[in-house]
């Protein structure tokens, strides 16, 4: 092993450098993985525009899947060798809200690839407890088990009825993951609406019943689509976008008694207008959804076991010195899912 390794690097906002660093060294409790692939997502790009919270300098990559190449003083397990994929959260277990059961809200949150250095390197260093085995995954299945594990607590926190009318606003990587554990949760219809039609027929074959492309520009002809599906609207609508377009006409689509789930990432300083009475009125539910929560080993399940399929979803891969294109590809419509392989 070299002492150096190639990393992207950011010390401010929007700018960033791909850099030889010193490969670190793992101390007590710590692993040094070999990063095998990390996937780039939405949050990246917030990220990179000095959303969310980073902390400089700043190496990003939070969904990381890799290899176990050095272990600190005292770890046994996982063993040097080990094929792993890594919780990139740490809570403390001891502020009010590690005591209430919301460790992502912990006062004292490490968020690789957010605060801490993440994935997008050639090594990284992690906790020995927050890596999770997965010799028998492909490292890029392997890599989705952290959106997965996003989806599965969205999933808690929505808490499905058996049966309810669902609409989902969204087709790409968390769209389709959300679209595949929905029809496995019990939805009793699933409608899909994306303006690409090629993520819709990703969506198709996961079990959505319907599917309605959009025109972000003129949503006119499509809501009157989803209308004619649902007149009396849907039991539940989720928007995985973030755009604030799509989010203002949720409501207006959902039925009485009906819940609007917030799961998509919007910019910190986007606003969505909702009518108060509107929500007093008809008695319905806002919810969102943060990160992921006592979710990882049931996504990791889900995967192993096929419930999930990660066919068709990777469709970008880039090295590391190959960044801004990764980033590109993510803003792009025709990419599904982009990932940093470093040995590419």
């Amino acid at each position: 092993m070299n002492n150096t390794m190639t990393a992207v690097v950011y010390d401010e906002p929007g700018t960033f450098e791909i850099r030889e660093i010193p490969v670190p060294t793992p101390g007590p409790g710590e692993v040094l993985v070999k990063v095998l692939a990390a996937g780039v997502c939405g949050t990246d790009l917030h990220l990179h525009a000095g959303e969310f919270g980073p902390t400089y300098p700043l190496i990003p990559g939070h969904e990381i899947a890799g290899e176990i190449a050095a272990i600190g003083p005292d770890v046994t397990d996982p063993a040097v060798g080990t094929r792993v994929v890594v919780d990139n959260t740490a809570s403390c277990g001891r502020c009010e809200e590690c005591r209430r059961a919301r460790p992502a809200f912990c006062t004292s949150l490490v968020a690789q690839g957010v605060n801490a250095p993440g994935g997008f390197s050639e090594y990284v260093i992690t906790s020995a407890n927050r890596c999770f085995v997965a010799d028998d995954l492909d490292p890029e299945v392997a890599v989705l088990t952290e959106p997965v594990a996003c989806v599965v607590h969205g999933l808690d926190v929505l808490d499905l009825q058996p049966g309810a009318h669902v609409l989902l606003f969204g087709a790409g990587p968390t769209g389709l993951l959300l679209t595949e554990l929905l029809r496995n949760c019990g939805a009793g219809s699933l409608t899909v609406a994306a303006p690409t039609q090629s993520k819709l027929d990703l969506a198709s074959a996961r079990g959505a019943d319907n599917v309605v492309q959009i025109d972000r520009g003129d949503m006119s002809a499509a809501l009157d689509t989803l209308r004619a599906i649902r007149p009396q609207g849907f039991d539940v609508v989720i928007d995985a976008t973030g755009s604030v377009n799509v989010l203002a006409e949720t409501v207006d689509l959902t039925r009485t008694g009906g819940t609007v789930f917030v799961y998509g990432m919007a910019a910190e300083a986007a606003k969505w207008p909702i009518s108060p009475y509107e929500i007093f009125r008809r008695e319905l539910t806002v919810k969102g959804s943060f990160a992921q929560q006592f979710s990882f080993d049931r996504a990791i399940s889900a995967l192993r076991s096929g419930r999930v399929s990660a066919d068709g979803l990777v469709t970008h891969r880039f090295p590391l010195h190959r960044y801004a294109e990764a980033l590109d590809a993510v803003r792009d419509s025709n990419c599904v899912k982009a990932m940093i392989v470093p040995g590419l």
